[in-house]
């Protein structure tokens, strides 16, 4: 028995190819000798077999690194027969692919269907604007969200009052059925029912046979404290419900942070500018600086150059993703210049600029910044 050609040589591709490579050769060669495009040709459908064989292993990382070191020895070593044993077992291992090659399957932004060719319900974005204090200390807000809901009337099943749906000739209430071509099985839509396993021959009159109508519902987001914008929140089986008998999809609300007139916030930081007078930044004080939390004592030590930044530890914004405690909030103490001075602070204000030999106007700087960057 002749023993099968190299996996990578089959698919035409390198031995350190990666997966997307991969996946596109067979996509090539799957296309090139399927059984529907070559009837009645043995060596077309050969040449599918290995290729498809070769995809099983070198598209799954572990059999992959396995062949690599021991061949095909190796696998089957590892209890890999090489070739597959039925249609059954093919369509198995690449019905998505295939759905993706020849156009079945089914899609969806929702749950899929279940059994009966039910649809589950899609998943719901809505954005919710909050302060950025709430975004600190976290907030409950009432939301009201425009969703699908099972119809009343008809408890869901899209037939008017009365009367029943019919279960499906074509696929037997299931939503699928199954088509074989050669050795090829592939599982498809209902063309007569499509997907929903039933046939509705008087629809409700309030959801037109859709067993579902629009209403808003009014929800309660909990907001946790430390969030920031861009963070969405998952609320699990709050979007569209599904059909009846399957599930509901999500409701992802999105946050937006309004921005704070003192606050700057970066990451789990805060940042502030606090203004000083020169007297206290020369002499030294205590200052009262707001915090998300209050107000704290802030120690502004003598010769406090303007500009200066001061860190309050831990009195910044929680801490999200299991990690404990608060960021720190960065004080910049800037000296403030008073726009009019009283007489008598201008007399003593010129007083200390005759005491530090300062004419105030010459050269726009001081003295000693002058004198630093021209000697």
């Amino acid at each position: 028995m002749d023993s099968p050609r190299d996996y990578y040589e089959v698919l035409g591709v390198a031995k350190d190819a990666d997966s997307g490579t991969i996946k596109k050769s067979y996509r090539k060669l799957a296309m090139k000798f399927h059984p529907d495009r070559n009837p009645d040709n043995p060596e077309a459908e050969a040449k599918f077999k290995e290729a498809s064989e070769a995809y099983s292993v070198l598209s799954d990382e572990q059999k992959r690194a396995t062949y690599d070191r021991f061949g095909h020895a190796g696998l089957r070593g590892a209890g890999h027969q090489p070739g597959f044993q039925n249609s059954d077992e093919i369509f198995s291992h690449f019905s998505d692919l295939f759905g993706d090659l020849f156009g079945f399957g089914g899609g969806g932004g929702g749950r899929g269907r279940g059994r009966g060719g039910a649809r589950g319900g899609s998943d719901l974005q809505y954005r919710v604007m909050i302060d950025f204090l709430e975004a600190i200390h976290g907030v409950s807000k009432e939301i009201e969200v425009p969703r699908a809901v099972i119809c009343e009337p008809c408890g869901g099943d899209g037939a008017e009052p009365g009367s029943k749906p019919e279960t499906c000739s074509t696929c037997g209430g299931v939503g699928e059925v199954i088509q074989s071509q050669m050795f090829l099985r592939i599982r498809t839509t209902c063309p007569t029912c499509r997907g929903r396993g039933s046939i509705i021959r008087t629809p409700c009159k309030v959801c037109n046979g859709q067993g579902r109508t629009r209403e808003a519902s009014k929800l309660t987001v909990n907001i946790p404290a430390g969030v920031s914008t861009g963070l969405q929140l998952r609320l699990t089986g709050k979007g569209d419900e599904g059909d009846r008998g399957a599930p509901p999809g999500d409701l992802y609300v999105l946050l937006e942070v309004r921005e704070h007139d003192f606050f700057k916030r970066d990451g789990d930081d805060i940042f502030c500018t606090i203004p000083v007078s020169y007297p206290q930044a020369c002499l030294g004080a205590k200052i009262a600086v707001p915090t998300v939390d209050g107000e704290e004592e802030l120690d502004v030590p003598r010769g406090t150059p303007s500009g200066k930044v001061m860190t309050l530890r831990g009195k910044g914004a929680p801490r999200l993703g299991g990690r404990r405690g608060k960021g720190d909030q960065h004080v910049q103490v800037v000296v403030a210049v008073p726009e009019k001075l009283s007489p008598e602070e201008e007399e003593i204000i010129r007083k200390l600029a005759g005491l530090q030999n300062e004419s105030v106007v010459k050269k726009g700087f001081l003295r000693e910044f002058w004198d630093s960057i021209t000697t």
